[in-house]
């Protein structure tokens, strides 16, 4: 890896401000909803639950945002995603508009813009073959010439061919973000729990009729199992397949160093986004590492069109994990501890080697920014579903049990649309059409799998 003078190497993307929980705290008799994860998708939801009245019990193994919902890349981007998805990140848009007032807290939400950098003509062509959807609901994006890129990037332009841009896209502070919506969440009335894992589901009459929790039975009807990349684990030992893989991500952040957007930035070599500190959260443009499993076999036919689609992207590894996964059990005593317990935080570590990529690019193509060192890295498992959309769904044959998983690496900007949608769906008061998309019987009752875009 190549390293700045100074610069200091972190292996894991921990703050005072990451590390933010509640504590153990005395769990109910009974709750009218459990929400299984404190990432940004649980604590919404149990947010927008308790601000209509709703009894919710957050219950998170670790801490919150823990996981990717603290260590992605902070972007709120409704430009390139998918057409089946755009309206909820649109409406996600809007929530995060009106979080500061709503949640009375800065978040660090501010709307910068997103651009797409094209360095070919091959990569131009592409980007201006997704304005149609953006034209279709109305987006203000549009295509930049290097002239018009030069009014928006302060570094040279000559570097691009053009550019996709989005100016009402925003970033925010994943760090503050779930902190922020979960003290929110409490104030109207939700009982958040940190450390404390949920170890199974009591059945009664086909349906949810309790959680066991490490710490005690909580008497519930409904569960929203929001527990990103735990979830399949989790959902199997229920005997209900979610098809799930995982892949992991290298980010960095500098130092305050020149200012050359408000925004952020992609290209396949190199990712940037503005902090609210003046730093730049930075991630390589794509490359993910995915350890090979036996869940890489059991879900391979379903995965197979978005490995063909991003082969190039991928590395693959075999090690560990596979004999680790191995010896975790489909199915456990709720009485004994689970391995919620015994692994509290997905903490993987950088690579050295993309690490090393991720600064010759910033030399090549950000060479204002480059010199600044990189003063904290890490690594987070991104959880993902075979079509890399969302599943937000009820669950055939367990009435009361319902999933919000599959966000694919979008989940941080899209995450408030989708615990909004998610409060809904729990609550009976989702439009069925609306969310049919993002069923989880789409992977099983013989609908094609058409991966979207992966950035």
């Amino acid at each position: 890896m190549v390293q700045s003078s100074g610069e200091q190497q972190v292996s894991k993307a921990l703050t005072d401000e990451w590390a933010w929980a509640t504590g153990s705290a005395a769990l109910p008799v009974k709750a009218d909803v459990v929400v299984i994860g404190g990432g940004i998708v649980g604590t919404t939801a149990a947010y927008f639950l308790a601000r209509q009245g709703v009894s919710v019990l957050l219950c998170e193994k670790g801490r919150l945002a823990g996981e990717q919902s603290g260590r992605n890349w902070g972007w709120v981007r409704q430009q390139g995603r998918s057409p089946v998805e755009l309206p909820l990140m649109m409406e996600s848009l809007r929530i995060w508009q009106d979080f500061a007032r709503d949640l009375g807290e800065d978040v660090g939400f501010t709307q910068g813009g997103c651009l797409y950098l094209g360095d070919t003509q091959k990569a131009v062509d592409t980007f201006s073959a997704w304005l149609p959807n953006a034209r279709a609901v109305g987006l203000d994006t549009r295509l930049l010439t290097q002239s018009e890129l030069a009014a928006i990037l302060h570094s040279d332009a000559k570097r691009w061919v053009g550019a996709l841009y989005t100016p009402s896209d925003g970033r925010a502070e994943p760090s503050r973000a779930v902190p922020a919506i979960a003290r929110a969440a409490q104030r109207a009335g939700a009982r958040i729990v940190s450390h404390c894992a949920v170890r199974g589901i009591e059945r009664a009459g086909g349906r949810v009729s309790a959680v066991v929790t490490e710490h005690g039975v909580v008497n519930t009807s409904t569960v929203l199992c929001a527990a990103g990349a735990w979830t399949s684990l989790f959902c199997r030992s229920l005997d209900i397949a979610v098809p799930q893989l995982h892949v992991k991500g290298t980010v960095a952040r500098t130092a305050p160093t020149t200012q050359v957007l408000e925004g952020e930035a992609w290209s396949s070599h190199v990712a940037i986004r503005r902090r609210a500190d003046g730093g730049y959260t930075v991630a390589h443009g794509s490359v993910l590492h995915h350890s090979l499993v036996p869940a890489t076999f059991r879900f391979a036919t379903k995965f197979f069109p978005a490995f063909r689609q991003e082969h190039g992207a991928i590395r693959l590894r075999l090690g560990a994990d596979f004999l680790n996964a191995l010896k975790t059990p489909r199915q456990w005593d709720l009485n004994a501890e689970s391995p919620f317990e015994r692994e509290r935080v997905l903490d993987p570590p950088p690579d050295a080697r993309v690490l090393g990529e991720m600064r010759q690019a910033l030399a090549r193509w950000f060479p204002e920014i480059a010199p600044a060192p990189f003063v904290e890295t890490w690594a987070g498992m991104i959880e993902s579903s075979p079509d890399i959309l969302p599943i937000l769904s009820a669950v055939d044959g367990l009435a009361g049990f319902f999933v919000a998983t599959g966000f694919s690496g979008h989940g941080f900007g899209i995450g408030p649309g989708a615990g909004r949608w998610a409060a809904s769906l729990v609550t009976g008061r989702a439009n069925a059409a609306t969310l049919a998309p993002f069923r989880l019987s789409r992977f099983f009752d013989g609908s094609p799998i058409r991966p979207g875009p992966t950035i």
